[in-house]
């Protein structure tokens, strides 16, 4: 048992201390006894975060990621909910009997946790129960019949652990919902809940590594929001992250299309990935090799995102966290968009200083429902600011990274300053120059109207492609596509012949030599414009069969 002890609280196991306000000390994590990996897991993360061993809770749980709600009831809930309420985690006066789901009957009066974290091994999805639906009393009011389903995700369900007489039907509304200052009354409602998960132990682990390695350095990196759903209300989410994260400084692709991001497109460093609406995992970081940069943090709005967390390839959550991904949310069974996590809300949280576990509780309307959080709920993706990255990279300048000059240069754009952000994209990239860092120049160039200045930039940019070890074909097309924009279309044909040298799959060959041909067309190249006409369509063909 967990002893409290005056302000402190003490792990019986190892007598180490912990301050009561430490957010580490008030994390209970629970882990599948059965599961020999979803223990190890357990105490994985209680090392990487300083959490007391004494707050692992460990229950012989059926190891299927989908269970039936009598299990979950009588192997999770009730178990959990008796051992929180003994060690004084969950401040409750115990009633008699049962409901009608089986749960024990108690008096909530508030909880002493910051986050409820459950480990790869504990289920995921509880089903239907259709017996169990008809003991149940009607809803009010009144909702239609597909919002009073009992599937729900096992992690939403258990945010309501604190609750007196939590709904087995349908949503609760969250209390915590786009309230930034939430009250304590507030705050004692709901019980925040993540979970380490993925395809293998190794990709749960890295969620906690991912976690540690970014608060050291901080997000570096771009932004890439896939608006072009289904729905107008979805694009208007959409929208508005693109909106929020260009005025955080971050280079930002907004793709409008209505069809979800080619594989060819650009992606190079996504520490933000936004997007909707596609069954399973796609585009450039559907490649085998491709992989996020620790802190990276991603939604793709789907209604069977994370129906499984077991499979690498299939649905959002899993393979997003097999490539890497730090922070994610998802869905296990149909939610529908309105009860959905809302983008902006997650990315404003973040973006002014909130734990992850905070910012996505925030962002999810309702409880009790489909939602899961994947990542460390403790990782702050704002732990160390800008202004603090900035004045690291002054102090040793020959790590300078493309992706942080671009912000900074950015945030002198916002402070009226473009003098002075030309200066210091100028000076970064003859100090340390790369592709990415040419790239950015350039387009501040042409945009100041310096265009032989931009043309000499991507002609060094050029060289840096012949002779430096980056093969990413989406970066080069991007260097020739802005000569095209600059009206010098005899070096991106160039640049297009090196991409089709490479062994490229036929879909993103036939792609490239689409793209190729256009320029070809553009500088008048005939031997080009007749080589890649044919090939052309041969490569079409070959993507057909």
């Amino acid at each position: 048992m967990f002893v409290v002890l005056g302000l402190f609280s003490v792990d019986p196991l190892t007598g180490q201390t912990a301050a009561a306000d430490d957010p580490a000390a008030r994390v209970i994590i629970l882990a599948n006894a059965e599961d020999a990996e979803s223990r190890e897991l357990a105490h994985y993360y209680a090392r990487g975060r300083h959490i007391p061993e004494a707050n692992i809770v460990a229950l012989a749980l059926p190891r299927e990621e989908t269970i039936a709600w009598p299990q979950f009831i009588e192997r999770l809930w009730n178990p959990l909910q008796e051992k929180l309420v003994l060690a004084g985690w969950l401040s409750a006066t115990p009633l008699s009997g049962r409901d009608e789901a089986g749960r024990r009957r108690y008096h909530f009066s508030g909880h002493r946790l910051t986050y409820l974290v459950l480990c790869r091994g504990v289920p995921l999805r509880i089903e239907h129960d259709a017996p169990l639906a008809g003991l149940l009393p009607p809803v009010v009011p009144p909702r239609p019949v597909p919002l009073q389903t009992l599937q729900a995700a096992v992690d939403s369900e258990l945010a309501l652990l604190a609750q007196s007489t939590p709904p087995i039907a349908g949503w609760w509304p969250n209390p915590l919902f786009a309230v930034a200052r939430p009250t304590a009354w507030q705050e004692q409602q709901v019980v925040k809940v993540a979970r380490l998960d993925g395809p293998t132990l190794a990709d749960a682990k890295a969620l906690v590594d991912h976690a540690l390695q970014a608060e050291c350095r901080g997000m570096i990196g771009r932004a890439y929001v896939d608006a072009g759903g289904p729905y107008p209300e979805g694009d208007q989410w959409m929208e508005a992250v693109a909106r929020q994260l260009l005025a955080a400084g971050f280079e930002t692709e907004v793709d409008h299309a209505p069809t979800v991001l080619a594989p060819t497109a650009r992606f190079d460093a996504p520490i933000w990935y936004f997007g909707w609406y596609a069954n399973d995992l796609t585009g450039p970081m559907a490649a085998r090799e491709f992989q996020f940069p620790p802190g990276a943090v991603a939604l793709h709005l789907h209604s069977f995102s994370a129906q499984t967390l077991r499979r690498a390839d299939a649905g959002w959550c899993g393979p997003l966290v097999a490539r890497g991904i730090t922070a994610t949310v998802g869905n296990v069974f149909e939610p529908y968009l309105p009860y959905t996590h809302r983008p902006a809300w997650l990315v404003q949280a973040l973006l002014g200083g909130a734990r992850w576990g905070d910012a996505a509780c925030g962002a999810a309307p309702v409880l009790g429902w489909q939602g899961v959080v994947l990542g460390d709920p403790l990782y702050r993706p704002g732990a160390v600011s800008l202004a603090q990255q900035w004045a690291e990279h002054l102090q040793h300048p020959a790590r300078a990274d493309a992706y942080l000059v671009a912000r900074r240069a950015r945030q002198l754009v916002q402070a009226q300053a473009s003098e002075q952000a030309l200066a210091l994209l100028r000076n970064e990239f003859a100090r340390n120059p790369s592709l990415p860092l040419a790239l950015t120049l350039a387009a501040s160039l042409r945009e100041a109207g310096a265009r032989a200045e931009a043309v000499t930039i991507l002609q060094q940019a050029a060289t840096l492609l012949a002779t430096g070890p980056d093969t990413d074909p989406a970066l080069w097309a991007q260097v020739a596509r802005d000569f095209l924009q600059l009206g010098e279309p005899a070096p991106a044909v160039a640049l297009y012949r090196r991409i089709l040298a490479q062994p490229l799959e036929a879909p993103a060959r036939a792609h490239w030599q689409r793209e190729a041909l256009l320029s070809a067309v553009a500088a008048g190249d005939e031997n080009a414009r007749r080589e890649w006409a044919g090939d052309s369509v041969g490569a079409d063909k070959g993507v057909a069969n």
